[in-house]
């Protein structure tokens, strides 16, 4: 019987998985091999295969996703599935559903750019989205910062509401429902977790020491942030490869001459092996994520 989508929700936990993708990123990394993403475009989307194998002979895993562009539930429009081989003979050894998978690793490498990048006394979370990023950052990044409240800002109000008032049993912490310029001005650390194609809100508006974490836009024509935002923040990314790639948060503003390619300042495994990028409290920070094998690789292992 395969496990699901409960079990692995059960069985992963998120702190453990935060200090295994630190160890990965900066130990494992150098012996990896990420080949870039393969899409296939469908009648509802695209479909998308992820792969990882470890040179050392340890590991080799293939993440499968659907994307629906129109799904008849919210919830519905990503559909993933992970499969970790034996390298040697290529016979499975876990066959998952990997919606939660890909949920968690996901905010378990933003919380792990937020231990590197956020200042100390962060205090506030915001959160842009309402959907399953959006909740998995929400239980995942208080395992590295100490934070009193979370501003949520949704695609309307009402919707901003009721998951508001949805999430409030499942933390220890107040949730306060929120327009995009609160949301921008008055958090420590931001999470970008929609599938919004245009900006969010006004760079202007970021104060300084803030740290964001983008995760929602994957495609070169869509993005999450402004190029004012991107140009004002000194930038970190997952992997250069995929970053530089599919990231139209970096993509368009280098096109519009915003930025060049020097303002990518590090990678993950950059981050996790040298010297710190955060050198006080007024720069602002962001790290992009598109989505990196790595990650779903270490979290499978977990799961063994």
């Amino acid at each position: 019987m395969y496990p699901t989508e409960d079990d692995i929700r059960r069985q992963l936990d998120p702190a453990r998985l935060i200090s295994a993708l630190e160890t990965a990123f900066r130990d494992r990394f150098p012996t990896i091999t990420l080949p870039p993403r393969t899409y296939i475009e469908t009648a509802q989307g695209f479909f998308l295969f992820m792969s990882c194998y470890d040179r050392s002979g340890s590991a080799l895993g293939m993440k499968f996703v659907a994307v629906h562009n129109a799904p008849a539930h919210t919830g519905d429009r990503i559909q993933a599935t992970y499969i970790l081989f034996d390298p040697a003979t290529a016979i499975p050894r876990l066959i998952i559903p990997a919606n939660y998978l890909t949920d968690v690793r996901t905010a378990a490498a933003s919380a792990l750019a937020t231990k590197f990048l956020a200042p100390d006394d962060a205090r506030v979370l915001g959160i842009f989205g309402t959907g399953r990023q959006a909740r998995a950052h929400l239980k995942v990044l208080p395992h590295v910062r100490r934070f009193q409240r979370v501003l949520i800002c949704g695609r309307d109000f009402d919707r901003s509401r009721a998951f508001a008032k949805a999430e409030a049993a499942s933390i220890n912490l107040p949730i306060e429902p929120v327009d995009a310029r609160t949301c921008a001005t008055q958090s420590d650390v931001i999470c970008a977790c929609t599938n919004s194609a245009t900006p969010l809100f006004n760079g202007n508006w970021l104060r300084p020491g803030t740290h964001l974490n983008l995760v929602g836009a994957f495609q070169p024509h869509t993005r999450e942030v402004d190029s004012l935002t991107i140009a004002r923040t000194r930038v970190v990314v997952d992997t250069y490869e995929g970053a530089m790639s599919e990231a139209g948060d970096l993509l368009i503003p280098l096109a519009e001459g915003a930025i060049s390619r020097s303002h990518v300042l590090a990678d993950l495994h950059t981050l996790v092996t040298g010297e710190p990028l955060r050198q006080d409290n007024t720069g602002i920070t962001l790290f992009k994520s598109v989505g990196c094998a790595l990650e779903d690789l270490v979290a499978a292992e977990l799961l063994l």
